[in-house]
């Protein structure tokens, strides 16, 4: 376990707890909308989680930085940057889906070294710290072992542009008939968790940002399975993301959304 990444844990769990307790508070309740995109939406309530999330972080640890969904604060030249989602999943939960979470990740120097999901619904706490054996509500949590396609559950995500959501479909065509399900959950960071737990076997999404995926990085490796990210746009942090337990045959996948080497 890393002595570094412990020593941020608690108030990493607070801002998380903190943060789902504020939006399951407001769930079901009129919502004020910032924005209504095509594919997405923005309420004042992911900017009021944030706010709090930052509260939280930069009171305990004034000289780090904030990089969430909602924008930056704190030191952005630290080598410490908090990266938040404050709600992943909002048009879940703009529509009545219980489904979604907090997303907080820690990176030091690049190196992502804690992550913390919190799903306040079903009061589902994930935990993952470098170096350490991740946990879910306090017990260890490990990939599933499932390695035949004909076995396996996987989540497919479809990104918020025409060109991203027909790579989308694409993909999810050609896998459909391979596995024994497929699911469309509306997080991707409770789907990485689930892919940590053994629920799911692997997690594709052709287009994500990451603040979506920082936490559900780590806590998908220190469970033993495979979460490469593959640069779409460097200077915007937009990736595509190919998870899994590591078992299954989707070195194909990786090849395409690494791109000509």
């Amino acid at each position: 376990m890393s002595e570094t990444a412990s020593a941020f844990l608690p108030v990493a769990v607070d801002a998380a707890r903190q943060a789902g307790t504020l939006i399951k508070a407001n769930y079901g309740s009129d919502l004020g909308v910032n924005e209504i995109l095509q594919y997405d939406l923005k309420l004042e309530l992911d900017v009021r989680s944030q706010e709090l999330i930052t509260g939280i972080l930069l009171a305990a640890f004034p000289g780090h930085a904030i990089y969430g969904e909602e924008g930056i604060a704190g030191d952005q030249s630290s080598e410490f940057q908090w990266i938040v989602d404050p709600i992943d999943g909002t048009v879940n939960y703009f529509y009545g889906i219980p489904h979604f979470c907090v997303s907080i990740a820690l990176r030091h120097r690049k190196e992502i070294i804690l992550g913390v999901i919190y799903d306040p619904m079903m009061d589902e706490l994930f935990i993952a710290e470098k170096a350490g054996t991740p946990t879910l509500n306090g017990r260890p949590i490990r990939v599933s072992q499932r390695g035949n396609m004909a076995d396996a559950m996987i989540t497919v995500g479809f990104s918020k542009n025409k060109e991203s959501i027909e790579a989308g479909m694409r993909r999810f065509g050609g896998l459909l008939t391979q596995v024994r399900k497929t699911r469309m959950l509306g997080s991707a960071a409770l789907g990485m968790a689930y892919v940590a737990a053994g629920r799911l076997d692997a997690y594709i999404e052709e287009v994500i940002s990451l603040w979506d995926v920082a936490a559900g990085i780590l806590l998908v490796e220190t469970a033993g399975g495979r979460a490469p990210l593959f640069v779409r746009d460097a200077a915007l942090e937009k990736y595509s993301m190919c998870c899994s337990n590591g078992l299954l045959p989707l070195a194909h996948i990786e090849a395409e959304m690494a791109g000509p080497a």
